[in-house]
C-alpha cells in the first residue's frame, strides 16, 4: 500500500475560515506535505499562507514555480497562477481559467492524481458551483482517496454537493475531525507500506 503522503485541498468561499481551523488541528509531526488551492481574486496579493503560518504548527508558504516540496510543509497557490506537482516539485502555469478561476481547484487536484496516484488524498472545503469536482474525480480514478468537509460543517456546501453527486467520496468530516483524520490517513498508510515492505523482505 502506497503511503498517503501527499493532500490537496480545494475550496471557495467559506474555506478560509475552515482552513484556518483545520491547520489548528493538524498533527505537528504530519509525514506529508499539503497542497491548497482557494478561489481568489486575480490582482491582489494573499496572505493566505501568512495566515496558515501563524494558525497552526506545520510552516506554511506561497508554492514557487520549480521549487522542490517538503514534507511536513503546507504550499498555498500564487493569485492568478494555476499550481501543479510533477516528480517532486511544484510548477505555477498562468494558463486558461477552468470553472472561471485561475488559480482553480481541479488542475491542482488532476496534476497530483496523474503524477503520485495512490499516495493522494483530496479535499474539498466550502464553496460554491463546482470546482474540485472533476478533479476528485481523477483522484479516485488514479487510486487516491476523496475526503469531503460535512455540508452540515460548511458556509457554502455547494462544492461539497457536487462532489457527493458525482463522486465515491471516502470521508465526509467535520473540520473539528479532520485534523485526527488526516493523521489516521497519513500515519496508517505509512505503517502498512512498511509492514509490507518488511514482508517483501522476508519472503525473498
Amino acid at each position: 500500500m502506497a503511503a498517503r503522503d501527499i493532500i490537496v485541498i480545494g475550496g471557495s468561499a467559506g474555506s478560509v475560515e475552515a482552513l484556518t481551523d483545520l491547520v489548528q488541528r493538524l498533527p505537528p509531526d504530519l509525514p506529508a506535505s499539503m497542497f491548497v488551492v482557494i478561489h481568489m481574486a486575480p490582482h491582489m496579493p494573499s496572505d493566505l499562507a501568512t495566515i496558515l503560518d501563524r494558525a497552526g504548527p506545520l510552516p506554511a508558504e506561497e508554492a514557487k514555480s520549480g521549487a522542490v516540496f517538503q514534507s511536513g510543509h503546507i504550499y498555498v497557490a500564487a493569485p492568478d497562477r494555476h499550481l501543479m506537482l510533477d516528480n517532486g516539485s511544484m510548477h505555477l502555469w498562468r494558463g486558461p481559467r477552468e470553472n472561471r478561476h485561475r488559480p482553480a481547484v481541479n488542475v491542482l487536484f488532476r496534476s497530483a492524481a496523474v503524477g503520485y496516484g495512490p499516495r493522494v488524498a483530496g479535499v474539498v472545503l466550502s464553496g460554491t458551483l463546482d470546482d474540485g469536482t472533476a478533479g476528485l474525480w481523477w483522484i479516485k480514478r488514479h487510486g487516491g482517496l476523496a475526503i469531503v468537509q460535512d455540508p452540515s460543517d460548511a458556509r457554502f456546501p455547494d462544492m461539497i454537493y457536487s462532489a457527493l453527486e458525482h463522486v465515491e467520496v471516502d470521508h465526509i468530516a467535520s473540520i473539528v475531525e479532520m485534523g485526527d483524520l488526516f493523521g489516521t490517513i497519513v500515519n496508517g498508510a505509512a505503517r502498512k507500506a512498511q509492514e509490507q515492505s518488511g514482508s517483501d523482505r522476508r519472503t525473498l
